[in-house]
């Protein structure tokens, strides 16, 4: 992130960014916004859906809560930091009474299979447990499920510009105004 997105981001969503700290030292964080989803079911992008990483489509009025972006530092990789920021994003969803979180994952793996495969298969692959990707195999033990594949998504040579577009259902949700199922 940029410096003027990050203080942006905090002044939209403050909640929404979430931060890991072990020994005082950064280790990891999370950044999402809340969305009207009706606006977004369609294939949309990273760029178009944080309005380029500043979050100006933030809309509290929405019932989605969107999973802009995680990282981790790769020494702490498997140490459940990822863990912890994707509970602190479900405490986030459960406290505001949202529907669903969801977010489009990456696939770091799949440029070294992609003259064989489909980014489709490679995605059906990960979810039959015959092949791992650091991402998505990650998000499926968070109890995310696939919900589609977005082509397009992010600029990343790695997967291809793809990404696989993932949801997990807040079991806690109570519907307010049914007219508000966003």
């Amino acid at each position: 992130w940029r410096r003027d997105h990050m203080v942006h981001q905090l002044e939209v969503f403050p909640q929404g960014q979430l931060v890991a700290e072990l020994n005082g030292r950064l280790v990891g964080c999370a950044s999402s916004l809340v969305i009207l989803w009706d606006e977004w079911a369609e294939e949309h992008s990273w760029s178009e859906i944080t309005a380029a990483g500043t979050f100006d489509t933030h809309n509290l009025d929405g019932l989605t809560l969107y999973g802009a972006e995680v990282f981790v530092d790769p020494r702490l990789r498997g140490r459940r930091v990822g863990h912890s920021l994707y509970e602190g994003r479900r405490r986030i969803c459960k406290e505001l009474n949202l529907r669903r979180i969801i977010a489009c994952g990456r696939l770091p793996g799949y440029k070294a299979v992609s003259d064989t495969m489909t980014p489709e298969l490679y995605a059906k692959k990960v979810l039959w447990g015959d092949i791992a990707d650091p991402v998505l195999s990650f998000q499926l033990r968070e109890g995310f499920i696939v919900r589609g594949l977005l082509r397009n998504y992010i600029i990343d040579p790695n997967s291809k510009n793809h990404a696989t577009f993932i949801e997990w259902t807040n079991p806690d949700y109570e519907a307010q105004d049914e007219s508000k199922l966003r």
